[in-house]
This record gives C-alpha cells, structure tokens and sequence, in this order.
C-alpha cells in the first residue's frame, strides 16, 4: 500500500495547477481510489483499497473559510491555476475566500469536486487524462 513519503514525492513534481493531470496519474499508480484536500490548513486524507488511507498533516496555518460561496470568483481563480498563474498557496487562499472548504478527487471517474462549507457541490471537474 501507499505512503505518505510517496505521496509526497509525487507532490514534489507539482509547481502550479498546470501540473495536476501528470499528479493524479501519478498518485493513481500508487493505488489511491481518491482523496479529500481540506483548505482550511492543507491536511489531505488518502484512501486506498481495503480502508487503507495516508494522512499528510497540515501545511500551513489555518485560513478562515468564507461562510458565504462565490461560485464565480472561485472559477475565476481556479482558470487562473490550472493555467499556471498562481501557486498551491495562493490557490488555497484564494478558495478560502471563495467559501471552499475541501475539495475530493475521485481516481475511477477522473473528477475533481468542490464543496462549501455546508457540504454543497460547488463545481465537478474532469481532470484531463
């Protein structure tokens, strides 16, 4: 089963949001089925096969989650990281203050989904194979 040291590797190759696809391909062999990014202070928890999951601790210090979503500007900031614009931070940031509170990537369908605080979907991506 997977590592939190592997996954960890694997993330050290990610500079923007331009590098994602080549990411989840990545962490996928691992044998990861799909994990959930939570903004408020970066933990991520990965799950595999058989409840087997790797918890990456916090990465920074809290941010506080909008209580209200902006749907709009947060489509806005994420074209701007997929297209290299931003870093991971700035990313994070910019999701706190649009309402996202964790995002769940989904290996078997490809997809990528935002939620608010109040657990509603935000947007469902498909990450590009």
């Amino acid at each position: 089963m997977f590592t939190v040291e592997q996954i960890k590797a694997a993330h050290s190759k990610v500079t923007s949001g331009a590098d994602f696809p080549a990411y989840i391909k990545d962490i996928k062999g691992l044998g990861i089925t799909h994990y959930e990014a939570y903004v408020a202070d970066g933990h991520i928890d990965y799950h595999g096969a058989n409840n087997h999951m790797a918890k990456v601790p916090a990465k920074y210090e809290p941010l506080v989650i909008a209580e209200t979503s902006n749907e709009a500007q947060f489509k806005s900031d994420l074209k701007a990281h997929q297209e290299g614009k931003t870093n991971y931070p700035t990313f994070c940031e910019d999701s706190a203050k649009s309402g996202i509170e964790k995002w769940v990537v989904c290996m078997d369908e490809m997809t990528c989904t935002y939620y608010d605080k109040a657990g509603n979907e935000i947007l469902v991506e498909e990450i590009p194979q």
